[in-house]
């Protein structure tokens, strides 16, 4: 680890922020660069004055947006097929994927945001927003607003912090403990004022047809 975080040092001082855009984009798809590893560095050049924290922040929160979309238009033009044609072994029938897409097309926005601050679920939230084409808009505003959270913890972090690599761990998984319950509480609030809103329109659905 502590290898791992010089060598990020050394990488984004010699990169500056394109650095960190590119790290982050990596990160955000399927290629395996924690963004613990990546942010925080950041953040402690920012606190000695060769970076600035807002401005690494944008490159790294437009980068996580680029990764997504690199697996958003992967699984979007290659995944439908390929989850049509091997589902079936596996008891994935069309009829039933296209209830699990007509779902997400419903309550994606919940998803894809609360998925941007969850580890391992951000590498592949995109994905299903990709397989059920997720209204750009709103996968580009709900992306950019879980990881633009995310990555601005992790850089004030670093950036109050320094270079203390095992305090860094320990408060960057303290942050991931929060997230987890912040996380666990909007889904909580989320799925009871859908329920309330789907029981409101049930009762409301015979009076509308007579």
């Amino acid at each position: 680890m502590h290898e791992a975080i010089n060598w990020l040092l050394i990488t984004l001082k010699a990169m500056g922020y394109p650095g960190i855009f590119l790290l982050m984009a990596m990160e955000s798809s399927v290629i395996p660069i924690p963004s613990e590893l990546v942010m925080p560095p950041a953040g402690y050049l920012a606190q000695q004055g060769e970076m600035n924290a807002f401005v690494a922040i944008i490159c790294g929160t437009a980068g996580s947006l680029i990764g997504a979309y690199i697996n958003y238009f992967t699984a979007h033009y290659l995944g439908r097929p390929l989850v049509l044609k091997y589902g079936r072994y596996v008891w994935i029938t069309e009829e039933k994927f296209a209830r699990v897409e007509g779902f997400f097309l419903h309550h994606g926005e919940i998803s894809t945001f609360i998925g941007r601050l969850l580890p391992v679920v951000r590498h592949l939230i995109s994905l299903p927003a990709g397989l059920a084409g997720m209204n750009h808009v709103k996968f580009s505003l709900y992306t950019l607003l879980g990881a633009g959270i995310w990555v601005s913890v992790l850089t004030w972090i670093g950036y109050f912090i320094g270079q203390n690599q095992e305090l860094i761990m320990r408060y960057s998984h303290k942050a991931l403990i929060g997230v987890v319950i912040f996380s666990a509480v909007l889904i909580a609030v989320y799925v009871k004022v859908h329920r309330h809103r789907s029981a409101r329109h049930d009762k409301t659905a015979p009076d509308r047809v007579v």
